[in-house]
């Protein structure tokens, strides 16, 4: 028997939210990435740091919300708690990778597809890892062409994103960046989702073990959206994660400003008399005698 698969349990009020989601982990990691590229006074590493755990917390966080709408209304769905753990680790640690080879290695062809294809197989782990966390009376059946093409999605939609991390320094284009970004990550879970099956084993709802979408996710979410919040604390009190271009280059031209040259140290009495300049003589001195044989 197959049974109704519903995307949409909620109307649009799930899709807005994860899409909301994932703009704001994207726009958080994208400026701490600037933040740690522009300002060589920073601690780089846990400016990345920061930026991936924001990326990865923002996809995971738009992934599930967007599985809360998610129904098969023949069956009861829930989650096993370790695997949907697993799945915010992959995301988090995965997009680090990413981010951290653009962020030492630059935006070159090499470097950018490296980073691109992990993290781009990262985020469709997380996605279908997040999706094997799901128990049901029936088994999950996807159509390979359908996941192929989600997991290009995912793949194009990360390299656009590193891309734009090393590349574009605004806060406007950051914020442009973030809403693309946001479309794309969106896009690769609703094609995932759309290659979705479920075929029930009979017209029970079954003794899945596990927990209720609504007690587990829910109460999963709170922690990884508290912090992408700290984290816009953190990117609101930076000035410099604020400045638009023409104030990073005010900055960095403040920065790179020559230092005044270093004060000559004191001379000696000897040395300041043995190396003196005679001047001219003045008017009223006379000239010493010299001394006849």
């Amino acid at each position: 028997m197959e049974g109704t698969v519903d995307g949409f349990r909620y109307g649009v009020v799930t899709p807005v939210a994860a899409y909301v989601m994932a703009c704001l982990g994207g726009a958080l990691g994208l400026r701490c990435t600037v933040r740690s590229l522009l300002d060589t006074q920073s601690w780089k590493a846990g400016w990345l740091a920061l930026g991936a755990a924001a990326i990865g917390c923002g996809i995971w966080t738009m992934h599930f919300i967007a599985m809360i709408g998610f129904q098969v209304e023949e069956a009861r769905i829930r989650y096993d708690v370790s695997l949907t753990v697993l799945s915010l680790a992959v995301a988090i640690v995965v997009v680090g990778i990413g981010v951290f080879i653009v962020g030492y290695r630059g935006a070159s062809p090499v470097a950018l597809s490296a980073a691109g294809v992990v993290t781009g197989l990262g985020v469709a782990a997380m996605h279908y890892l997040g999706m094997a966390a799901m128990h049901l009376n029936g088994d999950v059946r996807y159509d390979p062409l359908v996941v192929a093409l989600s997991v290009l999605i995912a793949i194009v939609a990360a390299t656009a994103a590193l891309w734009a991390a090393v590349t574009i320094r605004g806060f406007l284009t950051s914020l442009g960046a973030s809403l693309i970004m946001g479309v794309a990550v969106s896009g690769m879970h609703y094609t995932g989702m759309a290659a979705v099956s479920v075929h029930l084993h009979g017209t029970g709802s079954g003794t899945w073990a596990g927990d209720s979408p609504h007690s587990l996710l829910l109460p999963m979410l709170l922690g990884p959206v508290v912090f992408l919040v700290l984290a816009g604390v953190v990117v609101m009190f930076d000035p410099l994660l604020v400045l638009g271009d023409g104030d990073w280059s005010r900055s960095a031209r403040l920065g790179r400003a020559t230092p005044p040259p270093p004060a000559e140290p004191p001379r000696s009495a000897f040395e300041s008399t043995a190396g003196a300049v005679p001047g001219p003589r003045k008017p009223y001195e006379t000239p010493p005698r010299t001394r006849r044989r």
